[in-house]
């Protein structure tokens, strides 16, 4: 069975209804990055960045996999797959994927601002949870921050995901500017014999020379015609 990477981003979950957040209008232009996605921002005002995550963690209760999420887990039918992801959201899971790298963390979980990766103190949300507070506390005493890669801080799944990258025999790149490193760096590490195709419904520069089999849609309509291209079962 041939070994199929997928590195997904904002545009995989877009058609879901989770804003994007660099797009006209998306998340950055409502909530300057320095506020909420670093460790400054949190440090200054943690009540407002809690908060802002609070938020994110309930718009998961009322959206869904997109026809896209599905047809990537499908795809675990014909191929080995591992999905490498810069969202936080978890519907890659809930669409059926069971190997998801996350680089840039997990909006449903919580983890220890003092040693944040360590999984002792690292917490799973139930949906019930998803309101936290910025006096909860982690097993370690320090205040329980959202398990997220912040600006600024080191992307420790990144050498996982190059792992996987390396054995790469379909590199597909679905719904991301390939603007944010490290994650748009995986693609110098596809084998040079790998297929590699390219979803998304606007132009993309991925600074590479490389052939690439472009599909311009959106991650839904761009999956479908992944899986009739690779000869997978057309039915999801």
């Amino acid at each position: 069975m041939k070994n199929l990477v997928v590195l997904s981003g904002a545009g995989m979950s877009a058609e879901s209804g989770i804003s994007t957040f660099r797009d006209a209008g998306g998340l950055w232009d409502r909530y300057p990055v320095e506020q909420v996605a670093t460790p400054e921002g949190y440090a200054r005002d943690p009540e407002l960045v809690i908060n802002f995550y609070n938020e994110r963690r309930k718009q998961l209760l009322d959206v869904k996999p997109n026809e896209g999420h599905i047809g990537v887990a499908q795809l675990e039918k014909d191929f080995n797959v591992t999905v490498v992801t810069q969202n936080i959201d978890n519907l890659h899971e809930r669409a059926g994927s069971t190997k998801v790298i996350h680089l840039h963390g997990e909006l449903t979980k919580m983890c220890s601002s003092r040693d944040p990766y360590n999984p002792r103190y690292i917490k799973e949300l139930k949906p019930a949870e998803y309101e936290t507070r910025a006096t909860d506390r982690a097993g370690d005493g320090s205040p329980l921050r959202p398990f997220i890669v912040w600006f600024g801080e080191a992307v420790p799944e990144i050498e996982t995901a190059i792992g996987y990258v390396e054995q790469a025999d379909i590199f597909v790149i679905i719904g991301t500017s390939m603007n944010v490193y490290p994650a748009a760096g995986l693609l110098h590490y596809v084998p040079a014999r790998a297929e590699v195709y390219l979803i998304d419904p606007k132009p993309v520069d991925t600074h590479s020379a490389r052939p690439i089999h472009v599909i311009q849609k959106g991650a839904s309509e761009g999956v479908k015609e992944l899986r009739a291209l690779l000869g997978c079962a057309s039915s999801l």
